[in-house]
């Protein structure tokens, strides 16, 4: 690969290098112009430059201790491994007193993987301010109790809400006590648990209005979910009870999901939402995914990994975002018409009537959840600017899979105020893929003392971010009223360095099945990784064929559907899996891509092959 300059690397760095954030034009002394682009401005409005500096700041940085928990962040922050090993970790809350609670999730997302005993609820305390928990203790039904935890938690006067299966239960704290005592309070039940999205990610906001998230339970409305060419349902009667934000009194026991407690609909799936300071209510939404696997005449490959853009929008009772019939482009920055519903990647039709973002992000990066920053611990520009953690894709395959990140976004008057930064990266480690990923960002809380707390779903992981820094650092990190300057984050590389065949068996390693060639094995390995045939089977199974929250594991010999043969993988892969036994993902007729007959039977030779691999 070429060396890169210094204006790409900070243009990497700063997370422009998606064709629709523009390249920053590089300037003496390594002093970078970066043209902050907003998603949605005002009538009126005047976009602003930053001067965003890339050398080293005038004096040193405190040095953070140890290795800021295998992440890197921003200039002058600092990381430590808060707790560990909890199970499935997804959202968290942290008490006035600094205690912290995390709900872990199990169930079909994580295939049923093991998790640690007892309940799937976490109380976590520093009771000797080493910045690591001393104090980690279980409670709530677990897995001999039925359940398989959740997603959503929140805090409200003196009770601890959190989302369990399909309810949404209260237990009263005591002061003193890290663990509740008593049983929790049913405030909603019925939620429903079925499709694509069945977490139930919620919000308390001062008055007690409980705001909870209903993912859609499908990818776009499909008359046949996530296959080619299927019209969308007209109208969409799933919007009745998914796809939006209800709204519940937290105060209130044995309240039932309904219809009629929708507060706002169009969303896919608003996982991350939080408040600011003036009350205002905000959340983030996960795009639809495979334009182009489902939409291949209209769609080009490279546009479906970079389409549509995910959105932070702001929640106004009775607004419609779009879902299912418009996603937003983030090239030509406005809600378009989607497919199922008779658009052509240019036409807008309905969705001019529409609410769109008030700031965008690159496609696929799956918000996993959101925080407006109302604490004072950090400098001037994250005050009252969101930060965003980041999931990471799969439905970019077979490009580079992105996300896996922390970002933030600077905020004024409930509006995007400049360019977001990648804040916090690394999380991944040597492999972006949601199968191979080290860890995967999911939640995101503010302490106290205004510390960031970061939670993982793969090994549950949490960490604790400060800032060490000056207040002011080369005028990088404060700045006048009049403009936002953004502190970079470097770009993170393994040691080793990063190999896209990392991890994967060469086909002249692997067996070749009755019938077949090595040339069909080392075809349908270049089929499968995308380097042919545009095809996406990593996206889904993973570049080692192992299998990610979306598609089975192909290399360990146990087959879903069939028995294994050569002739039944290459029935499945012709007919596809539209209704999936144990994931996520449905997988369309030969996975999206117009594979030729001798394509498909080099496919199933290589899955035959690496499902056999341990055999030889």
């Amino acid at each position: 690969m070429a060396k890169l300059d210094r204006c790409a690397k900070t243009s990497i760095a700063l997370g422009v290098s998606s064709p629709f954030f523009g390249m920053p034009a590089c300037g003496r002394a390594g002093v970078v112009a970066v043209f902050l682009a907003v998603a949605v401005l005002p009538a009126g409005t005047s976009l602003a430059f930053a001067q965003v500096d890339n050398r080293a700041p005038t004096g040193q940085l405190p040095a953070c201790v140890g290795n800021n928990g295998g992440i890197t962040l921003a200039p002058g922050f600092c990381a430590t491994v808060f707790a560990d090993n909890i199970g499935h970790a997804r959202h968290l809350v942290v008490t006035p007193d600094g205690t912290v609670y995390v709900n872990t999730w199990s169930g079909g997302y994580y295939h049923n993987s093991p998790v640690p005993s007892g309940g799937f609820l976490v109380a976590l305390k520093d009771s000797k301010g080493t910045g690591h928990a001393d104090i980690v203790e279980r409670f709530g039904p677990g897995v001999a109790q039925g359940a398989a935890g959740g997603t959503g938690i929140a805090l409200y006067k003196n009770g601890l809400y959190a989302e369990v299966n399909d309810r949404i239960l209260r237990y009263a704290l005591s002061p003193g006590a890290v663990v509740p005592k008593g049983p929790p309070e049913v405030i909603v039940s019925g939620l429903p648990l079925t499709g694509d999205h069945p977490m139930h990610p919620f919000v308390i906001g001062a008055k007690g209005d409980l705001y909870v998230d209903l993912g859609s339970a499908t990818n776009s409305c499909q008359i046949e979910n996530r296959m080619p060419n299927s019209p969308g349902e007209k109208p969409c009667t799933e919007l009745e009870t998914r796809g939006g934000i209800w709204r519940y009194n937290a105060d209130k026991i044995g309240q039932r999901f309904s219809a009629k407690e929708r507060f706002v609909t169009g969303l896919r799936n608003g996982e991350g939402l939080s408040f600011d300071s003036a009350g205002r209510l905000f959340a983030t939404q996960h795009g639809r995914d495979q334009l182009s696997e489902n939409w291949p005449d209209i769609y080009k490959p490279e546009q479906g990994h970079e389409l549509p853009a995910e959105e932070l929008v702001q929640l106004r009772h009775g607004a419609d975002y779009g879902w299912p019939e418009c996603y937003f482009d983030g090239f030509q920055k406005k809600l378009v018409l989607a497919p199922e519903y008779g658009g052509d990647g240019k036409r807008v039709g309905v969705c001019a009537h529409k609410q769109g973002p008030v700031a965008f992000f690159p496609a696929h990066w799956a918000p996993n959840d959101l925080l407006i920053y109302t604490g004072r611990a950090f400098p001037k520009p994250y005050q009252g600017g969101a930060f965003i953690a980041s999931h990471g894709s799969w439905n970019r395959a077979p490009a580079p899979q992105g996300g896996y990140n922390i970002v933030f976004q600077p905020m004024a008057d409930g509006k995007a105020f400049g360019k977001f930064i990648v804040f916090a990266d690394g999380f991944a480690g040597a492999i972006k893929e949601p199968g191979r990923a080290r860890f995967r960002p999911s939640g995101l809380a503010m302490g106290p003392n205004g510390a960031l707390y970061i939670s993982d779903d793969v090994h549950g992981r949490i960490w604790r971010v400060t800032y060490k820094g000056p207040a002011d650092v080369n005028g990088a990190v404060s700045a006048p009223a009049s403009k936002v300057e953004a502190t970079v984050s470097r770009p993170v590389l393994p040691p080793e360095g990063i190999h896209p065949r990392a991890g994967r068996l060469g086909p002249t390693s692997l067996p070749v099945p009755p019938g077949a060639t090595k040339e069909e094995v080392a075809l349908g390995d270049r089929i499968f990784h995308g380097e042919a045939a545009a095809s996406t089977c990593s996206g889904c199974h993973g570049s080692d064929g192992k299998g990610t929250s979306v598609g089975p594991n192909l290399a360990d010999g146990k087959w879903i559907w069939g028995d294994g043969s050569l002739k039944s993988i290459a029935g499945t892969i012709i007919h596809g899996v539209p209704q999936p036994k144990q994931y996520t993902g449905a997988m369309p007729p030969k996975g999206g891509v117009p594979l030729s007959a001798p394509d498909v039977a080099a496919v199933a030779a290589y899955v035959w092959a690496i499902g056999h691999s341990n055999s030889q």
